[in-house]
């Protein structure tokens, strides 16, 4: 392999400690890849996807979260202030990322998780495991 062609590492999965009460969900529809919430991830969940749609339609890009990995920090959202600071810092200049309960999160996932052809190709990593942290938060009470 080339110096510029190198595969990434893999990431790693850790266990879960504790299933997070809420998951961030970004709608790809709002979602232009300016990659400013995979830049504050403290988990490193955050990936650019991106499906090159021919000459005539360009390249469509967007930042998607795996939920397998995701603590729920809200961090991607907006930046932690201290309680004094009325100021809000938001992450998402396009307020694509929204806070989600785990039980509630497959079935968002399959509406704005991406372009529709790519949810079905993709079903079971993004429904399939969101729709598992569902049933395990179930579980859990």
């Amino acid at each position: 392999m080339s110096a510029g062609t190198e595969k990434k590492p893999a990431k790693k999965k850790a266990p879960r400690k504790k299933l997070p009460k809420e998951l961030a969900v970004i709608n790809a529809d709002n979602c232009t890849g300016c990659e400013s919430c995979l830049e504050v991830c403290p988990v490193d969940c955050i990936d650019l996807k991106t499906i090159d749609r021919g000459v005539v339609k360009g390249t469509q890009q967007w930042c998607e979260i795996d939920l397998e990995r995701c603590v729920g920090c809200e961090v991607c959202v907006h930046i932690p202030q201290k309680k004094s600071n009325p100021y809000e810092l938001v992450v998402c200049p396009w307020d694509a990322i929204e806070m989600v309960p785990t039980e509630q999160v497959a079935q968002v996932v399959a509406k704005i998780g991406g372009p529709p052809d790519y949810i079905y190709e993709n079903w079971d990593r993004l429904v399939g495991s969101a729709q598992h942290l569902a049933e395990l938060k179930a579980e859990a009470g």
